[in-house]
């Protein structure tokens, strides 16, 4: 098998302490992933990421098609090799990125027309595609080809695009498991593959999201991941959804939650039970001057920090809070200095990890240790 994953033990709330096995890592669970949508997490070199113990890492299949090609990466030995990265990888399928290009696509039963948002040049995204794309980066996680829903969407919208996802889901698994084996590199790994995850839909209709989930399980996906959240609708729903689907996905598989979120959302959904978690966020805000800290979010551009020597946040032991003050990262967002994106960054990923860090220790202290199998 390319995939294990190991239930250390679990919480009355549903919260999972597990490991999840893949040729390039052996991810802790429940971990948080960073984004590093062309090829690299923004702004940070890998040897940091590394140093901050980002375990697995995203890359973003739309924007690697684009550039350089999936084929240029292809011939030199992968996304890994590429980038230089030697730990666990996952790739989206390029779904929500086509979904974000409203005015540039055209969305039929056999795929995706899109135009691209560099050059306006016109591409084909098919389930089948998407597989041989994410095939040729060599990621240890693939997803499966989707129509993220949009919100608000009615109902007939939402069954729709639910329709959609469901037979481009089959069709990405039955390409994916002809072709899973045509990656020279994974070799060195003792005959494993790469991996398949299937993408729950449906919007914030609960019955869609049920037949969603209940029918990609019959599929028998390597793990499964909710996706179409964190598109606009209220928090609660995001809430609700996720309530609702993560009871019907198998135990012994992870379970993944997509673009999401803030740090107080993270801790609650990983305490509920989901063992995955990316969001752009973390950079993201960091560009923009907004800190995570223990004593809430910090707008380091204001004016108050301009001769603050405290560190960014005073009980995190991250590099950029051991060493730098909140008046120089406030200095260095004035001057319009790169640098600046890249200590904030480095901050909010490690409070970012961080958080995962310290609920898999409370979890092992408070879960019933699982049976062995």
């Amino acid at each position: 098998m390319s995939l294990t994953f190991e239930r250390i033990a679990e919480s009355s709330l549903g919260g999972r302490r597990a490991r999840l096995g893949l040729p390039h890592q052996t991810v802790e669970t429940p971990v948080f992933m960073p984004v590093g949508t062309a090829g690299s997490v923004k702004a940070v070199p890998q040897s940091i990421v590394e140093g901050l113990d980002a375990q697995i890492i995203l890359g973003n299949t739309y924007h690697l098609y684009l550039r350089p090609g999936h084929e240029a990466i292809r011939r030199m030995s992968g996304l890994h090799r590429f980038i230089s990265w030697p730990r666990a990888m996952l790739t989206d399928s390029g779904g929500f990125q086509v979904y974000s290009l409203s005015s540039l696509r055209k969305v039929t039963d056999d795929g995706v027309k899109f135009r691209s948002h560099l050059d306006g040049s016109s591409h084909f995204f098919s389930p089948e595609h998407s597989m041989d794309v994410q095939i040729a980066l060599g990621a240890d996680i693939a997803m499966a080809f989707d129509e993220c829903t949009e919100y608000p969407a009615t109902r007939e919208r939402a069954h729709e695009s639910l329709r959609l996802t469901m037979a481009w889901a089959k069709r990405s698994l039955t390409h994916f498991r002809a072709h899973q084996h045509e990656v020279p590199w994974y070799a060195e790994f003792n005959g494993q593959t790469q991996n398949l995850f299937g993408i729950v839909q449906g919007g914030v209709y609960l019955d869609l999201r049920r037949e969603s989930a209940e029918r990609l399980v019959e599929m028998d996906f390597d793990g499964y991941a909710i996706g179409g959240l964190s598109v606009g609708e209220p928090r609660d729903a995001t809430l609700e959804v996720i309530s609702e689907v993560l009871p019907l996905l198998p135990k012994d598989k992870p379970r993944y939650v997509m673009g999401v979120g803030y740090p107080d959302e993270i801790e609650m959904y990983a305490k509920m039970g989901v063992d995955m978690m990316d969001c752009v966020l973390p950079t993201r805000a960091a560009r923009h001057g907004l800190l995570f800290t223990s004593e809430g979010r910090v707008n380091i551009k204001n004016k108050k920090y301009a001769e603050d020597q405290n560190p960014p946040d005073p009980a995190c032991d991250c590099m950029v809070c051991r060493r730098y003050s909140r008046a120089y990262l406030r200095h260095l967002m004035q001057c319009g200095e790169p640098l600046s994106g890249t200590l904030n960054s480095i901050h909010n990923l490690a409070y970012y990890l961080g958080i995962m860090t310290r609920v898999r220790k409370e979890l092992e202290q408070s879960l019933i240790t699982m049976p062995s199998s």
